[in-house]
């Protein structure tokens, strides 16, 4: 599967915005950084003063992966599908948040562990490539097959988000484990030392942050010894049918001009594979946060982009991005009613 460069940002729209923005009857940059996310906003919805994002669709994209086995994760693989029921039963942190703010909630099952009951809605796994992923450290997490499946599932559930009306994607994780393949993607693909690169995730403790970064660092090697830096084949090597979904999205998200509010470090290891295989989709993200992850910092400054938030968080979900996502709407509203300068003025 091969993705074309996707379109610009709309440059009228963001040169308009940008001189209302210097207009406003406020100080010179006083706005700081919401102006900077007004003028992106403008660009995104190739129009001057766009109204604030109303059609918000989150995608929680959840998958198990196989270096759980290795003790990477404070909690075990079993608490993926658990933690899956809670997205679809609405009581996982980011689906409160969403119910909050008015967020349209998909849950996809792209590779969780697990044969549900029946019962379970069939859109849950209408999207699914496999059960669990291999142990990267020792295999590929995907044959080619699979990472297109995946890759496709990613460009499907765009496209009816964005024929539904969405006007802004947030793309959520859910998985135990899973940032261990989004340590190993980001360090290759960035040349990152994988130790260094490697964070806490769910919480391990010193001896299980050792063994991490063993998995992460043997992954590396493996992966760049066979496949060197060709993020495609890092994808299927490292990442596992969530990430490659996750990348899916934003692809095509950016291809249908439909921006994205990115979350933490699973979901923008996925966004850095995306912008190495269709340059140019970064202009259609905007970062809601950066976690505690190590690995996300350096993601995040690899894809141009500053994180609107900075508050410690590393639970994934969505949850980040949806708690920045006020920010969007009032710098849209800024940009949209502040009076201008000029008006004020006498004579």
């Amino acid at each position: 599967m091969t993705w074309a460069a996707p379109p610009r940002p709309d440059a009228d729209a963001t040169a308009t915005a940008a001189a209302r923005l210097a207009a406003l009857a406020t100080p010179p940059g006083a706005l700081g950084r919401v102006g900077a996310l007004a003028v992106w906003w403008a660009g995104v919805r190739g129009q001057a003063c766009p109204a604030p994002p109303s059609a918000v669709h989150l995608h929680v994209v959840a998958g198990d992966h196989g270096v759980t086995a290795r003790g990477v994760s404070a909690f075990p693989a079993a608490v993926t599908p658990l933690m899956v029921g809670a997205f679809v039963d609405g009581g996982a942190a980011a689906t409160v948040l969403a119910r909050q703010q008015g967020v349209h909630v998909r849950t996809h099952d792209l590779a969780v562990d697990v044969d549900w009951p029946a019962g379970t809605d069939a859109r849950l796994t209408e999207h699914k490539v496999r059960r669990s992923s291999g142990s990267i450290d020792t295999e590929d997490a995907l044959s080619t097959d699979e990472l297109d499946a995946a890759l496709a599932a990613g460009r499907r559930i765009a496209d009816e988000s964005v024929d539904a009306g969405a006007d802004l994607l947030v793309v959520g994780d859910m998985g135990i484990g899973n940032t261990t393949p989004s340590a190993a993607l980001v360090a290759a693909m960035l040349g990152l030392d994988p130790r260094a690169a490697t964070g806490r995730g769910t919480g391990v403790d010193d001896s299980g942050l050792h063994r991490k970064a063993d998995v992460v660092a043997a992954a590396v090697d493996r992966a760049l010894t066979r496949y060197g830096t060709d993020p495609r084949a890092l994808l299927g090597a490292l990442g596992g049918a969530d990430l490659a979904c996750m990348a899916g999205i934003q692809l095509q998200a950016a291809a249908r001009r439909t921006p994205v509010l990115l979350d933490g470090v699973v979901v923008t290891a996925a966004a850095l594979v995306a912008e190495r295989l269709a340059p140019g989709t970064a202009a259609w993200f905007a970062a809601g946060h950066r976690s505690a992850e190590p690995a996300h910092a350096p993601a995040l400054a690899a894809l141009g982009l500053e994180p609107l938030l900075d508050l410690g968080m590393r639970l994934g979900e969505g949850s980040g991005a949806l708690l920045a996502l006020p920010l969007l709407g009032a710098a849209a509203t800024l940009l949209a009613e502040t009076a201008l300068l000029a008006d004020l003025l006498p004579g």
